[in-house]
């Protein structure tokens, strides 16, 4: 009798320790309907784009890995044109530079205004993008003239120089207070906020898609890397791109986290074309 229980026992551990497995999945991927989609139908749909927008949050590895293997992925099936927020507009000389290979990536720290948490998180993208010769275009505004729109809006770029305006987008700037995103910027930040600091976010809107379409090749895929907020809900990025390119074609990736990542949660469907799940209690890289 102990031997069959034994035995009985046996054979349903794998049964168990299955079904306890499962319930341990580090993220998921949806399409914007909140349908669970495979990475494989994912990189199939996105490989067929001329810009994508990959939408992360800064400190999380999944994202950051998950952009790697897929600038690796797409470079495999398009040439690829790689473009990022982390850089800055006047920091392209000095990115240049370590593409070239005339800098190492101590020079690239000295010249460059690298984020904290760019040798764990963006590193191994640029690090691909040279051993590959791939085109990497900083896209940002200089955060100091962010930081003036925050503070005084629009208006006070127009006392810059000409060669300090070539750091941004065309002015003047188109800006729609009314679109949701911009909107919910007054209420997140409560009275840290004012009807400027949207301003500065549109500012880095506009600027990055400027510099995206400026470096655009026709047969070559541009995958750049932002913040999720500057490119969920199809606005931010895309809304100035849109306005410009109308006829190209793009595609968004969001990333949110969920404590159970199995189902989509209502309110991130829709968000971007594919949404990148990640289990809440994921480590961050800061």
């Amino acid at each position: 009798m102990v031997k069959k229980q034994l035995l009985l026992l046996l054979a349903l551990l794998p049964v168990a320790f299955s079904a306890f497995s499962q319930k341990k999945i580090a993220y998921r991927l949806y399409d914007a309907r909140g349908r669970a989609v495979s990475y494989e139908k994912m990189l199939k749909t996105l490989s067929r784009q001329d810009i994508v927008l990959f939408g992360e949050y800064h400190n999380n590895p999944i994202a950051h890995w998950l952009q790697l293997e897929l600038t690796q992925d797409l470079h495999a099936l398009r040439p690829l044109t790689l473009g990022a927020e982390m850089f800055e507009t006047d920091n392209q000389e000095a990115l240049n530079k370590y593409l070239r290979g005339e800098i190492d990536e101590r020079g690239l720290d000295s010249l460059a205004r690298l984020w904290r948490n760019y040798k764990t998180d963006y590193a191994p993208v640029v690090r691909f993008a040279k051993s590959k010769n791939l085109p990497f275009i900083a896209t940002n505004i200089p955060r100091k003239y962010a930081s003036m729109v925050s503070r005084g809006g629009f208006e006070v770029l127009d006392t810059l120089t000409a060669r300090e305006k070539a750091l941004m987008a065309p002015l003047p700037v188109p800006y729609d207070p009314n679109l949701p995103g911009y909107k919910n910027m007054l209420t997140m930040f409560g009275d840290h906020a004012n009807e400027n600091f949207p301003k500065a976010q549109a500012i880095k809107d506009a600027t990055m898609a400027h510099f995206i379409l400026q470096n655009f090749a026709p047969g070559r895929l541009f995958l750049h890397l932002n913040g999720a907020y500057h490119s969920d809900n199809y606005e931010g990025i895309l809304w100035y791109l849109r306005r410009q390119q109308p006829s190209l074609r793009y595609a968004t990736i969001s990333t949110v986290q969920q404590a159970d990542v199995t189902r989509l949660l209502p309110e991130h469907r829709r968000r971007a074309d594919f949404i990148l799940c990640v289990d809440e209690d994921m480590t961050t890289t800061y």
